[in-house]
């Protein structure tokens, strides 16, 4: 796993449809502008000088729990542990499994 690919919500960059079609180098590389616009869960983590919401105190917070929540981006809790994981500096990841597929 590469550490540079660790989004600082809970996904795995590495493992993202997007990355190769949008030339994206990942969530850390970015600095909170991804090729989609500014994330406000990045400018949070990146205030707090945190690598991502992992090593907050507050996780989840409600802005990571809309992020979750989004019925177009959302997922079923791997973000989570995944964050989880690498606060315990384990080397894992879970991909997501959106919402939405899991509706239709």
């Amino acid at each position: 796993m590469d550490k540079q690919m660790i989004g600082r919500c809970g996904t795995y960059c590495g493992a993202c449809e997007w990355k190769e079609k949008t030339n994206c180098l990942g969530c850390q590389a970015c600095q909170g502008k991804p090729f989609w616009g500014e994330c406000s869960i990045a400018k949070c983590s990146i205030d707090k000088e945190y690598n991502h919401c992992g090593h907050c105190s507050n996780l989840p917070c409600g802005k990571l729990q809309e992020a979750f929540n989004n019925g177009e981006h959302g997922d079923n809790g791997e973000r989570l542990i995944n964050l989880k994981n690498w606060a315990s500096d384990k080397e894992t990841y879970l991909r997501l499994r959106t919402l939405k597929s899991d509706k239709e």
